[in-house]
């Protein structure tokens, strides 16, 4: 197993927020994450939520600006914050575009040259990074939840949706849910996965719970003043995809929120309860 290398560590809510990196094979190169250790992680192994960031974000973004902490020290939950794609890979066109390339990963396994030998953020956040995390942490792998933002929350859904045997809860803030039907995921899957959008279905949240439900309920908030709301997220979709494949979903509207992080630091103690209920906190 790959070791990781500590970057820092801080005294946080009684326990340990760190930050850390490691050679990653998924990858390809070296890979950033944080992960934050609740107080109960000192004496006993706790469940574990990802937060998977979103467009433009870095491990640090989630970590420092939604205020999980607090709520986490008190559920006993360790929180782990990935990279949201490679970096320095010196492809064409990697960077310099926010929508697209690094910092644009979309957790996907892409398949089209140069991006296939990087761009494995699905395979990363899925196999990798836990297996890092029961390795290293006092981590109850067995008992995973998985949320994200935006971008985040595209990956959050369709990894929970394509691989329930690993999460036991999931959720989302503003989540992409269609990206075969919006402009950032039309600019970018062709590149990623290439022309035939019948491949784009795997990382698709609309179509994959029409295929397969999640066990549980899907928790998901939107702000209403969001500006990407009518054109990229389109919450609205989801919703009618769930109702015809069964799913339970809460989706929650909120009157004047944008898709900012003074949004999800306003709801994401919600969040992390959702999870904590799943996951068996006391």
């Amino acid at each position: 197993m790959t070791g990781i290398e500590t970057i820092s560590e801080q005294r946080c809510h009684g326990g340990v927020q760190g930050f850390y990196k490691h050679e990653s094979t998924s990858c390809g190169g070296t890979m950033r994450f944080a992960v934050f250790q609740p107080p109960q992680a000192a004496q006993e192994k706790c469940p574990v939520v990802y937060f998977l960031a979103g467009l433009t974000c870095t491990e640090e973004t989630a970590t420092i600006k939604a205020g999980a902490q607090r709520v986490a020290a008190e559920l006993g939950l360790i929180l782990v914050m990935p990279d949201t794609s490679p970096r320095q890979t010196g492809f064409d066109g990697a960077t310099g575009d926010w929508e697209f390339g690094e910092g644009a990963g979309f957790y996907l396994d892409a398949t089209q040259a140069p991006w296939s030998s990087r761009f494995r953020m699905h395979s990363y956040v899925v196999d990798e990074l836990p297996a890092l995390i029961a390795e290293h942490f006092s981590a109850d792998i067995s008992r995973s939840g998985i949320m994200g933002h935006s971008m985040g929350g595209h990956g959050a859904l369709t990894i929970a949706l394509r691989h329930r045997e690993k999460y036991r809860s999931v959720s989302a803030f503003a989540p992409i849910v269609a990206p075969s039907q919006v402009p950032w995921g039309q600019k970018a899957f062709p590149r990623y996965l290439g022309d035939d959008v019948k491949t784009w279905a795997d990382y698709d949240a609309c179509e994959l719970v029409r295929r397969q439900t999640f066990d549980g309920t899907i928790l998901i908030d939107q702000g209403e003043a969001d500006g990407f709301l009518a054109t990229q997220l389109k919450p609205e979709l989801f919703d009618q995809a769930c109702a015809e494949g069964g799913q339970a979903l809460l989706l929650r509207r909120h009157a004047g929120y944008d898709h900012s992080y003074y949004f999800i630091s306003t709801f994401i103690e919600d969040h992390l309860r959702h999870h904590a209920s799943a996951l068996g906190c006391p």
